[in-house]
């Protein structure tokens, strides 16, 4: 198996974070209506992320909450070995607010289908948008980001694999051939 190749080093991180912050802020008209929720584990690396620079950009701090979707999965009694149970903590009410899914990597879309299952548990948002890291194509079901840091092509038989320092100690975006490198499930 070879070297992974790598999409994204941790300056292109920075950069496609602050571009979806502005983006972010651009598509509400500023953050006053705006709360983030990390999908776990690592998009909610990627919510605190954005949340610091939309605080940076527009001098307002964005509640950030962190979701499990382990529970709303459509696989979960598919799957040999047990699932990885995260701690859910959205602390606000998101009724009639503008709530941004944040996640690493849009693969298949089943991911997020458990996450908008598992968010209106918590309330009725005004709108639910979108971000991701990497949107890797491949989608099973009508789903689509609406902030992206990269679209990247892929192949059914390679991983996109996240690396945040707050998780991996290191920032970086990798292809790896399927069985070489995974640690959690596709999105």
């Amino acid at each position: 198996m070879g070297e992974p190749a790598r999409l994204l080093d941790s300056g292109e991180i920075r950069r496609a974070v602050t571009r979806i912050a502005h983006e972010i802020l651009e598509r509400n008209k500023g953050a006053a209506r705006v709360v983030l929720v990390g999908i776990a584990a690592r998009g909610d690396d990627l919510a605190r992320r954005l949340a610091t620079e939309i605080a940076r950009i527009e001098d307002h701090q964005v509640p950030v909450g962190v979701l499990d979707i382990t529970f709303y999965r459509d696989d979960i009694g598919m799957r040999a070995e047990a699932p990885e149970v995260h701690e859910t903590r959205i602390p606000f009410d998101i009724t009639g607010r503008r709530v941004v899914l944040v996640d690493d990597v849009l693969f298949t879309g089943r991911t997020i289908r458990a996450a908008l299952d598992a968010l209106v548990d918590f309330g009725r948002p005004q709108a639910i948008q979108l971000a991701v890291l990497v949107d890797r194509g491949h989608r099973e079901l009508p789903i689509r980001a609406d902030f992206v840091g990269k679209n990247v092509p892929t192949r059914m038989d390679e991983d996109v694999r996240v690396l945040l320092r707050e998780v991996d100690g290191e920032d970086g975006v990798v292809v790896v051939e399927k069985g070489e490198t995974r640690e959690r499930e596709p999105a």
